[in-house]
This record gives structure tokens, sequence and C-alpha cells, in this order.
């Protein structure tokens, strides 16, 4: 495993910088750091909904049937979608460029959307952009 990043640096991603240091440090102790190559399958389609990431450096993928419906970075959260809806992942993300992101379990990711409220703020605001729909 890792070293943590510290929270301070997920404080400067601009999803994540309503968040208070308090609750930074809650988001990190949640989940794993980690980092991985590029060209790693991160996440793959119709597969049941297990874990997620908040990517903190490099780029991503998502595919669908293969082809590439966007690119993701520095703030972003992948996987959560499939937990909150209960249901198979709709694709497959690959690391586009080495990634260093905190890996979250499914029961890890449904805690701290209940005990920071902030984080969940910015986790819809995340799933939105990419449904090109607007935030509630």
């Amino acid at each position: 495993m890792a070293q943590q990043p510290p929270p301070e640096k997920l404080g400067q991603l601009n999803r994540l910088d309503a968040l208070s240091d308090k609750d930074l440090k809650k988001v990190v102790d949640k989940g794993q750091h980690v980092r991985l190559p590029a060209n790693w399958s991160l996440i793959w389609e119709k597969t049941p909904a297990d874990k997620a990431y908040l990517i903190v450096e490099g780029e991503v993928s998502v595919r669908k049937n293969k082809q590439e419906v966007a690119r993701l970075g520095p703030g972003d959260v992948i996987g959560e979608m499939a937990i909150v809806g209960h249901k198979l992942r709709s694709a497959s993300v690959v690391s586009l460029t080495p990634v260093e992101v905190i890996h979250f379990t499914k029961e890890g990711l449904t805690e701290l959307l209940d005990e920071v409220p902030a984080f969940g703020e910015a986790l819809r605001g995340t799933t939105s952009d990419r449904l090109g729909q607007p935030q509630d």
C-alpha cells in the first residue's frame, strides 16, 4: 500500500475544495491509497459494484462496449453510480496514464456518504456532469 496522500492534496482538487480538512481526512482514512500503472483495468462493464475510486492524479478512459465515452481525471470519482444505484457496472474504466487513486470498498463508500455530506455533494456533482444532468 502506498503512503496516504495528505488531506490538503485532496483539498486542491476542484470537486473537493468545499470539504473541510476534517472531512478530507475522513475521505483519506476511509479508503486505501493506491498507485496503478497505465493500461490497468480498474472496473469492468457488467460486473457487480464492489468498489469505487477517487482519482487523485492521472487520467482514465470510461468505455462502453469497448468504445470510449469519457475521460476523467483528478477529483473525479468512478464506480460510484453502480454502488448507489445497486446495479451492475455500466462501463469499464482503464487507466490511460499512471494513476494515483483512493480505493473505496462498497461499504466504505456508503459509510463515507453518510458521515461526510459534503463528499456526497461532490460525488453527485461528478455523476451529474457525466450524465449531463443539472445538479439537484
